[in-house]
């Protein structure tokens, strides 16, 4: 349990929110554990097994606190609020935002330098690791271009187009080294590019996969929040796409999606053969595969960090939310920036 950004984040499992005049108490096995004045909440979100009482939710619409409900592992469930909802006026201002080029290109141009700077650091975090003999050249080559592409990102004037052309030379020279990463021998984990649909080898399932996993997780941060996920700035509309969940990844995938994978190879926890391949060259992981990386996933989620913009020591699966928070904050106009999470 944690409060963050005036919201109330609840991942004790079998907790129960109750009402106690103008408190709202969260209670584990008939023990309080906590009681926090309604007026202090904007919001609650509870993950898994959590349940509230009539009275508590009552409290909660006549204050104007919404009752947020998702999964253990993030996919977002219900929400519920009073009569009186700031939603609409919050989209309207995301819609306006996104058909407004300078407001898009400028929150897109903060979304990019965040995901250069977190795979740079991902870059540079595996060559700490190694002796400095053992350093391959290409990857310090890669942090060097990287660290160029960021200082353009913030001092030149973008626009949409020009934001994305910088997005593709990162991605490129990030994953031409990403081989260079994984110490594993095994021809099972080679890495020659990027493969989506289907993935072609074992790393780009294993990155996919987890991908999918972060998706859902940041998807269910919007709801939880009130924004769109389907109204994006970096990604364009696109029926069926959540184009906004696709824009948040970009900033969290190198720290949390990548690092993970690697990880998990690297530590050989996954074995090279947990893959099948199918007659169309797809790679897919087995069970023991899928049930590993979910259990690390899940894992990783309980690791703690410290929030470079909130400057509190935070679990790694409330980033997304965090992120989300601080998104609806500045297109309200709370804030005069959106600090993307940059892993420091």
């Amino acid at each position: 349990m944690k409060k963050l950004l005036n919201t109330l984040y609840i991942t004790t499992q079998g907790a129960w929110l109750a009402r106690e005049r103008e408190n709202v108490l969260v209670r584990v096995e008939q023990e309080t554990r906590l009681r926090l004045p309604i007026h202090t909440l904007g919001s609650i979100v509870g993950f898994g097994q959590v349940s509230a009482s009539a009275p508590l939710m009552g409290l909660c619409a006549e204050r104007g606190v919404s009752l947020n409900f998702l999964t253990e592992q993030g996919r977002f469930l219900a929400r519920m609020e009073g009569p009186v909802s700031g939603n609409v006026l919050l989209r309207r201002a995301q819609y306006r935002a996104s058909d407004d080029p300078d407001a898009t290109a400028g929150i897109a141009a903060t979304l990019v330098a965040a995901k250069v700077a977190n795979s740079r650091f991902v870059l540079q975090r595996s060559l700490r690791d190694r002796s400095k003999d053992g350093q391959p050249p290409a990857v310090q080559s890669a942090v060097d271009h990287l660290t160029t592409l960021q200082r353009r990102i913030r001092r030149e004037t973008m626009d949409l187009d020009r934001v994305r052309g910088y997005e593709g030379a990162a991605a490129r020279a990030y994953f031409e080294v990403f081989d260079d990463l994984i110490l594993s021998k095994a021809k099972a984990f080679r890495f020659q590019g990027r493969s989506r649909r289907p993935p072609l080898d074992a790393v780009n399932a294993l990155l996919s996969f987890t991908y999918t996993l972060l998706r859902h997780d940041i998807a269910g941060a919007l709801e939880g929040v009130g924004l769109d996920p389907a109204v994006g700035f970096l990604h364009r509309d696109r029926p069926g796409r959540p184009a906004l969940a696709l824009d948040l990844m970009e900033e969290l995938r190198a720290p949390l999606a990548d690092r993970l994978v690697l990880a998990l190879i690297n530590r050989r926890q996954i074995k090279p053969g947990g893959f099948t391949v199918t007659e169309s060259g797809a790679v897919s992981m087995d069970d023991d595969t899928r049930k590993a990386l979910l259990v690390a996933w899940q894992e990783r989620k309980r690791e703690t960090v410290r929030h470079p913009y909130l400057e509190e020591t935070v679990e790694i699966g409330l980033i997304p939310h965090l992120q989300a928070r601080l998104l609806a904050n500045f297109l309200r106009g709370g804030l005069d920036a959106y600090p993307a999470f940059v892993w420091r």
